[in-house]
């Protein structure tokens, strides 16, 4: 296979990966929003959303196999529905399990961490909560962490739920990561910059030298 048959073919898997990602998104989306929907008429929204962490958590993160059964496509929906009574009946609510269901019915359980992700980001945006990632070179002292969400909730529309993670790599200095969105405040952020500023400079000054001889010559 040539240099150019193997770049076409790593682009084709690239773009399938990436339609299958949007594919599982949207999918999340829709139940999420319905599950959502429904506790909200029950009264239950903090309550389904707290028992879908729980299933996660204590029941699919605890036992891998049970999760690769209800995922796959060789199983049956009424073997699911089956799995579902006996391992959540008496534990989960009626509309957990109804939801589950709805979902198996539609053979979309491989979706379900999507699922439960897309509720959380929902649930947030109901609660004007704002998912906030704090990226250090070592750990933050509390009294600094409580100094920078003071800092975000002027500055975003909602209350920031801080994230902290450490990456002794990063030199110095912080990231923060609001969505899409990412201040860079590290130190290796900052000597890019200047990097960038100094290389600018340098070139202008070329330049001016260019055009000042040019015009020298000129006369």
């Amino acid at each position: 296979m040539t240099e150019s048959q193997n770049t076409a073919a790593r682009d084709a898997r690239t773009a399938a990966q990436i339609e299958a990602d949007v594919g599982v998104e949207h999918i999340a989306d829709v139940y999420a929003k319905a599950l959502l929907g429904a506790a909200r008429n029950a009264g239950q929204l903090a309550a389904v959303v707290e028992e879908f962490d729980d299933l996660l958590a204590e029941v699919l993160d605890k036992f891998p196999k049970l999760e690769t059964v209800l995922a796959s496509a060789l199983v049956s929906v009424r073997e699911k529905y089956g799995v579902i009574d006996r391992t959540l009946g008496g534990r989960a609510s009626a509309l957990m399990i109804g939801f589950l269901k709805v979902v198996a019915r539609h053979g979309r359980l491989d979706c379900l961490r999507a699922i439960h992700h897309q509720t959380h980001v929902m649930y947030d945006k109901m609660r004007k909560r704002v998912r906030v990632e704090l990226t250090t070179a070592t750990p933050v002292e509390a009294a600094e962490v409580r100094r920078i969400v003071d800092g975000l909730r002027e500055k975003l529309d909602g209350e920031p739920v801080l994230e902290q993670r450490v990456d002794p790599e990063l030199i110095g200095g912080a990231v923060i990561r609001v969505g899409d969105v990412v201040y860079d405040g590290s130190i290796a952020n900052q000597l890019k910059q200047l990097r960038q500023r100094m290389s600018q400079r340098s070139a202008n000054e070329i330049q001016g030298r260019r055009d000042r001889f040019r015009h020298s010559a000129g006369n």
